[in-house]
């Protein structure tokens, strides 16, 4: 970064919280402090309202504001919430974008919201599971795909399968990126397959784009696409049911495996899914496999039963 994109940089920081200290700027730049006291010089010279306290940090004079955008307290609540949320589900560079993205927002905020924002911060939580794209070797894959869509060049990967274990090199035309089920997905022509694909992030050991690039109008739209695949798969219909007392084990992650509706009786609740792949429905519900009772089809209740065998001759 040269020196004028950090300067300019400097000063949306500044614009972010009411108080900067010196070392948060290093820090963000990976420069000394005597190179921050030089910039933040440089600025006060340009004629930016700079106030530094001893002990203290810098801060900018009330109402100096670049640029001139303002946001409600509402507003500023959602950026805080998405945030969080988006630290959680992308990629390590998606997310440093995303964190320079919200300080240009915060830069604009009133020094009392900024002050809101500071205390409820700690007070906003996101959890979930181990977050994949976060590590190292995977940690751009989510900007490297959004790359490609937006400049039409292809994508060659190493990928490994998820039931089979296979690692292959595939060359993708992108076709679109979305997040469902825990995970972000990739959908595009597989040259090496001659079809479409669907691609987990997480399974890609390594991904760059090329610099041949392909014509997206010979390809559906992502919504087009996933439509036309819902319309045609198979699906089965599954019915369980469910003490009530036991309800709440399905209740977060019923959604994401097809779940239709429910009838509700004294004592228990019977739920309707809508399923393509019944291996991985009967694996999801074998944790209750003693309190459920699948009323249909034949087939899930009787590869519950195997499934239950199976457990049973392991354990032996």
């Amino acid at each position: 970064m040269n020196r004028i994109d950090r300067l300019t940089a400097i000063l949306t920081q500044l614009q972010s919280k009411r108080v900067i200290k010196a070392h948060e700027i290093a820090d963000r730049f990976s420069i000394s402090l005597r190179t921050v006291y030089r910039d933040v010089r440089a600025l006060e010279e340009a004629g930016v309202p700079v106030i530094g306290e001893a002990g203290q940090g810098y801060s900018l004079v009330e109402g100096y504001r670049l640029p001139p955008v303002m946001f409600t307290q509402e507003e500023a609540q959602a950026f805080l919430v998405a945030e969080k949320i988006f630290e959680k589900l992308s990629d390590r560079s998606s997310g440093e974008h995303f964190r320079s993205a919200m300080l240009k927002i915060k830069s604009v905020l009133r020094s009392s919201e900024k002050d809101r924002l500071d205390q409820l911060s700690p007070l906003v939580a996101v959890f979930r599971n181990r977050n994949q794209l976060q590590l190292k070797g995977k940690d751009e894959h989510l900007r490297v795909i959004l790359d490609a869509l937006s400049s039409k060049k292809l994508l060659e990967m190493s990928y490994t399968t998820f039931d089979e274990e296979r690692t292959s090199v595939r060359t993708v035309e992108a076709v679109g990126v979305y997040y469902a089920f825990e995970q972000w997905y990739l959908i595009g022509w597989c040259r090496l397959r001659k079809d479409y694909r669907t691609f987990r992030l997480d399974r890609m050991n390594s991904l760059k784009t090329l610099e041949e690039t392909y014509d997206p109008l010979a390809h559906p739209t992502l919504k087009e696409y996933i439509d036309k695949v819902r319309a045609a798969e198979n699906l089965i219909q599954i019915v369980l049911s469910v003490p009530l007392s036991f309800e709440k084990y399905l209740r977060v992650q019923k959604y994401n495996q097809g779940f239709v509706m429910e009838k509700r009786s004294e004592d228990s609740v019977e739920m309707t899914f809508m399923t393509s792949h019944l291996e991985g429905f009967i694996r999801w519900v074998v944790c209750l496999a003693d309190q459920i009772k699948i009323i249909s089809p034949p087939e899930a209740k009787e590869r519950l039963r195997e499934l239950a065998e199976e457990i049973r001759n392991n354990s032996n």
